[in-house]
Formats: C-alpha cells, sequence, structure tokens
C-alpha cells in the first residue's frame, strides 16, 4: 500500500470513529460534517474526499457494526436449542444488545432505512443477508420439523419479525434499554407463532 492509501484509509478511520460517537452523543441530524471533521483532526474537504456525504458516513459506520454482529450470531447460531420462539428470542436479544450499546446511533441508522429515498446503495434495516439468514433458518426448521404449519409463508413470517423488531426501538424514547426491548420481543413472537402453530386440520396461509 502507497502511502498516499495509508493516509487515506486513516482519514477513513478517523472519521468513521468521530462519526460514530458524534451520532451516538448528539444524533444524526444534529451532527454536522464540519463536527466530524474537527473531531477526526481532518479537514472538510478531506471527509468530502473520502465519503460523498454524511448518509454514506453512516452507512460505512453500521456495516462495520453489522458485520460484528453478523460474526456474533454465527458463533451462537449453531448452539441454539428450544422451540421456535426460544431461539428468535435468542437471536434478536443479541441484537438489542448489542444495538443498545449505541442507541442514538442505531435509530439515526432506522431514520434514514425509513426516509422515503435514502441514498443509493445505502441498505436499509433489515435488509441485511447475513442477519437475515440466521432468522429465516429458524423458522424454516421450525416448519420442517413440524413445530409451525406446513402451509406457514417463512418469508412473511420473517418479514414480521423483522418489523416488530424495528418497531419496538420506540420504546428507547420512552426509556426502555435491551431487557425491555427483549422482553417486549419475547411477548409479540410468543402471540405470533401460537398462531402459526401446526394443529390437526389447520394450514394457516399467511
Amino acid at each position: 500500500m502507497s502511502v498516499r492509501q495509508q493516509q487515506k484509509q486513516a482519514t477513513r478511520a478517523k472519521v468513521l470513529d468521530a462519526a460514530r460517537d458524534l451520532f451516538d452523543q448528539v444524533g444524526f441530524e444534529e451532527t454536522t460534517i464540519r463536527a466530524i471533521a474537527e473531531k477526526a483532526g481532518v479537514s472538510i474537504g478531506s471527509v468530502f474526499t473520502t465519503f460523498a456525504s454524511k448518509d454514506e458516513i453512516l452507512a460505512q459506520v453500521m456495516a462495520e457494526r453489522i458485520e460484528r454482529l453478523r460474526a456474533e450470531l454465527e458463533r451462537v447460531a449453531p448452539h441454539l436449542r428450544g422451540s421456535v420462539v426460544d431461539r428468535l428470542s435468542s437471536i434478536l436479544a443479541i441484537h438489542y444488545e448489542f444495538q443498545m450499546q449505541r442507541p442514538r446511533l442505531y435509530l439515526a441508522y432506522l431514520s434514514v432505512s425509513f426516509r422515503a429515498r435514502p441514498e443509493e446503495g445505502f441498505a436499509r434495516m433489515g435488509r441485511n443477508p447475513g442477519l437475515r439468514a440466521p432468522l429465516r433458518d429458524i423458522i424454516t426448521a421450525a416448519v420442517d420439523r413440524g413445530e409451525l404449519a406446513p402451509g406457514v409463508d417463512v418469508e412473511l413470517a420473517l418479514e414480521t419479525v423483522i418489523g416488530l423488531y424495528g418497531f419496538n426501538y420506540m420504546q428507547v424514547n420512552d426509556g426502555a434499554d435491551a431487557r425491555a426491548l427483549t422482553a417486549l420481543m419475547d411477548r409479540q413472537l410468543a402471540l405470533l407463532f401460537n398462531g402459526l402453530a401446526a394443529r390437526p386440520g389447520v394450514n394457516p396461509s399467511l
């Protein structure tokens, strides 16, 4: 790697570190490119040379965090036991515990995810294949072993779980922590999958 490339990588790392802290401490909308540059110890021009916009900075911050989360889920997934609700609860508890380490950062990510037109290339909440796969696998396995009815639409069930997961972050503004969000998700999962449980003569088509 050339000296110029090394300098660019160093600037990128400084900007992402500064932005991660500022987005979580003061919020995404309130954070300016100038503030990021000052905290990173680089010029505003260097920030724009490295990133096209504040949205792109947020996208890269979250991409790095999501990769860490994905690695943790892959480590845990083979050891899950119990019902479909037990397994999903365990996976989503890891999500909440991880994201609530920096709650305002994740709320910023949600806000941009639900914007009418986020910038091209911005990965919306719930669309990362590496995070979707463990949830889909759990639901599919529950159908395969007869815990859930064979007519269950796995993709729709998956989207419902992801939707509930994201919606629950609204509780953060009322003071909810990772434990409270997990407890709420547990109740929602029990309600959802009780309705999808395999019963003689019943074939739910979502």
